[in-house]
């Protein structure tokens, strides 16, 4: 299902540090986390969108989440934007 989202969503970053300054400006709908990726680097991610309550949505696969956002290599966070 989050896939989905993320493929047909519209605006997305992609990367914890993009995800990071995406958050800090207050543009994010929605925070896709893979459960794959390693948990210091998506730490801070994680609580910055809980601080703003900002939705976090987990998918399983960094890889899979990579493929749904068109790029050929993992993604850890996405941030679908407004």
């Amino acid at each position: 299902m989050s896939y989905e989202k993320v493929t047909q969503a519209e605006d997305l970053v992609i990367g914890t540090k993009q995800t990071l300054k995406a958050l800090e400006t207050g543009n994010v709908k929605e925070l896709v986390i893979a459960e794959d990726a390693d948990r210091r680097v998506v730490m801070k991610v994680r609580t910055v969108a809980q601080k703003k309550s900002i939705p976090i949505v987990t998918v399983d696969s960094m890889k899979k989440l990579g493929k749904a956002c068109g790029i050929d290599v993992g993604a850890s966070t996405v941030a679908i934007i407004k």
